[in-house]
Parts: structure tokens; sequence; C-alpha cells
């Protein structure tokens, strides 16, 4: 399985969500919060500074960031690392760009922004998470759920908890 953003989130998120995710099991399409995820990510692909390589998809960059755009700061931790890896991805590749994320919280005006930046530490970290993320990934079955608040608007809650 080819590691993305969106498993480092779910990662983050959920071990249950990003199991099923990375083993083609997807109960999103009937998710009132991934469609207007897609619909912001489609709004932002009709710009021209939308940059994509190899499973990657970046919301913008520009000239000191990589842009990470969310509908709500519900869990900006995993928001965090899935901006973390694609800094990492782009390291790689020889080019070094700062992170922030931008939140769209349908009640405010303005959008929240948080710079994140990739370190030696948030490094070591990052290629910790990948490796325990391939573990997961590689098991015969998911881990039991852990039910949570958060869980009641996840796209898998009935598949988890009903």
């Amino acid at each position: 399985m080819n590691i993305t953003g969106t498993l480092i989130n779910y990662y983050f998120h959920c071990k249950t969500q990003a199991w099923l995710h990375a083993n083609r099991i997807n109960l999103e399409d009937n998710s009132e919060d991934v469609r207007i995820g897609k619909v912001l990510h489609e709004i932002n692909e009709t710009r021209v500074d939308e940059v994509s390589f190899e499973s990657i998809k970046l919301d913008k960059i520009t000239k000191d960031y990589v842009i990470e755009v969310k509908k709500s700061d519900s869990d900006l931790e995993a928001a965090k690392w899935q901006l973390l890896y694609y800094l990492y991805k782009l390291k790689q590749k020889g080019i070094v760009k700062k992170g922030r994320l931008e939140i769209f919280e349908k009640s405010r005006q303005e959008k929240k922004r948080f710079e994140v930046i990739l370190n030696e530490k948030s490094e070591a970290k990052l290629l910790e998470v990948i490796n325990n993320l391939e573990k997961l990934i590689a098991k015969s079955s998911p881990p039991k759920p852990e039910f949570n608040k958060k869980c009641k608007k996840c796209a898998y809650y009935e598949y988890c908890f009903v």
C-alpha cells in the first residue's frame, strides 16, 4: 500500500479508519462531511497553484509555504501530521518549505492559520509513524474501534458501532 497524506491523517484521527481506508473499504461516499471536504478540494483544483506528484495533491504551494486547506479545526493534530508528511516528501525531492494549515469554518468570516515546520524531531517522529502505519495496514483485520465524541460524525460510524 502506498502511504498518502490522507492515510497519515487517518492514522492520527482513528487507527480503525486508517486500516479500513488503506484496505479499500470505503464508506465515505455517503458522508456529508466528506462531500463538503471534496467540494472544498474541487474549488481549489480550479486554481493554478495546486501541485500533484506521486500520490500527493498539495492544495497550494507558494515561494515559502505548502498550504493545506481544511474545513474545520476538529482534528488539528491529524492535519498537522498530514502536512508534515507533504513537507517530508518534498524535502526528499530537494524542496524545503514551511507548512501552513488554513481552516475555513462556516461560522467564521476569517480563516484560521497555523504554521507547521518539519524539523529533525518531527521528521524522526514522522518516520516512526510511517513505519507503524505500514505495520497497521499489513494486519489481516482492523483494530477494534475506540469510541469517542468525534465518532458520531465519522463515515465509518455504522460499521464500527451499529
